[in-house]
């Protein structure tokens, strides 16, 4: 007999919380900071071991990053001494490449390359450094270089920063507590959402509220709730003035159809409290962070795998996937037209799952999981849900080939690999119903 575990909301959120945070990651990422301001303290300091005239910036920087960060945003503050030397069109191109030449001697194995405002440090881990050589500016802003524009351009990390702070001290700690959220929510529904858009609709949000200033995580359930409500409603616009520093910061892709989505499971799981089914409820949302309740949910699918087991997730980029059904001796049908209508699929019939939409810049790869779900799949032993590659191409593009062969409420995931990080994702629900045949 399986014995049920107590499931509670603050339970539930203390755990996801607890699991959000970077955790031991901490460490590596501090001494890989610490080594690259020693390489460029040496280089335009002429000081040896230094790591002095660095500052990290982004989610990072902020403390409203989550476990399996992937890419960590440094400033490198230059000497004032050297500025007018490169106050010319070309400036901003040789500034990055000397930082560059400067971290390849030291990181002679690992991939580095000159962005258009960065010099990149990917490490084989899937992690990479956007390092960022600045000036001080007067007015507490950085000055920093754009090759593309060949020309330097202002940018306020310290404002962003100071606001997230100033925000999460009136919350009680809410602020990075729901900011943290919203990432994992991201990563798990495939929202193409940039970490300064987030904090920055994080800031909004607790702006036109006041009833979670003070909340624990018994409140949490409400509180993020609530905030998919005012994500779902807010109007298709292409940027946000970001917290604190009132940059631009530009949307991705529309973000609201899956915050309406995420807001409907928050009021099943709220319904289902004090059972383990709202656990599974609440995964829908944010994840594998979010804890199971009993043993026989732990033991439960013990083929599946999951993505996060073999990249890091960082979704920056809209994808969406169909699947062309084909019966026998009709025409070809789109499956999320039948979805979008109710109409059932049949068993026996040819499934090639496709990529519809995709706005992630090749090259990339794709990987897949097609997860079997219901009684049916449980008594054949069946499940499957391991992580897989495109089986078949249609028309000069990987496409993964499947057959309906069971009844069951089945799932089909699709992953963009860009860089060793999974940069978008996306899924479709392939209902099996033999009576349809």
């Amino acid at each position: 007999m399986t014995t049920m575990t107590a499931v509670t909301t603050a339970e539930i959120f203390s755990t996801l919380l607890d699991n959000l945070k970077v955790g031991p990651r901490h460490e590596e990422i501090r001494d890989r900071r610490d080594t690259i301001a020693r390489v460029l303290n040496k280089e335009f300091y002429e000081v040896e071991g230094s790591t002095a005239h660095q500052m990290m910036i982004g989610s990072y920087g902020r403390h409203t990053a989550i476990n399996g960060i992937s890419d960590l945003d440094m400033v490198f503050i230059l000497p004032p001494r050297i500025q007018e030397e490169y106050q010319d069109d070309q400036g901003p191109k040789r500034i990055l490449t000397k930082v560059k030449n400067a971290l390849a001697a030291r990181y002679s194995q690992t991939n580095i390359r000159v962005d258009q405002c960065v010099v990149r440090v990917s490490f084989s881990d899937g992690s990479a450094f956007e390092v960022q050589p600045v000036f001080n500016c007067e007015d507490n802003r950085f000055s920093y270089p754009d090759r593309v524009q060949q020309r330097w351009r202002t940018v306020d990390p310290r404002s962003e920063i100071e606001a997230t702070k100033e925000c999460n001290a009136v919350t009680s700690g809410n602020m990075r507590a729901l900011a943290r959220m919203a990432r994992a929510w991201k990563n798990t529904c495939g929202v193409p959402m940039g970490g300064l858009l987030i904090d920055t609709l994080v800031h909004r949000f607790f702006n036109t509220v006041t009833g979670f200033d003070n909340v624990g995580p018994r409140a949490h359930d409400a509180m993020v709730r609530d905030f998919f409500v005012f994500l779902a409603g807010q109007q298709e616009q292409d940027f946000y003035k970001a917290l604190g520093s009132g940059q631009h910061v530009a949307v991705r892709g529309r973000f609201q159809p899956r915050a309406s989505t995420a807001y409907k499971r928050c009021i099943q799981a709220i319904e289902q409290e004090g059972r383990a089914s709202a656990n599974r409820t609440w995964r829908k949302v944010f994840g594998r962070k979010v804890p199971l309740a009993t043993s026989a949910d732990k033991k439960a699918a013990t083929t599946e795998e999951f993505i996060e087991d073999h990249f890091p997730v960082d979704i920056k980029y809209h994808l969406s996937i169909d699947c062309i059904v084909e019966p026998r001796g009709f025409r070809n049908f789109r499956l999320r037209d039948m979805l979008r209508f109710s109409s059932p699929l049949p068993v026996h019939r040819s499934l090639d799952f496709i990529v519809d939409e995709c706005e992630v810049p090749e090259p990339y790869s794709l990987r897949w999981k097609v997860l079997n779900q219901g009684p049916v799949a449980e008594q054949r032993n069946l499940i499957r849900g391991q992580i897989v590659r495109s089986n078949k191409s249609r028309r000069g593009a990987e496409i993964r080939h499947e057959t309906s062969d069971f009844n069951g409420d089945h799932l089909v995931e699709c992953y963009i690999v860009k860089d060793g990080v999974v940069a978008a994702r996306d899924s479709i629900d392939v209902p099996i119903d033999f009576r349809a045949a």
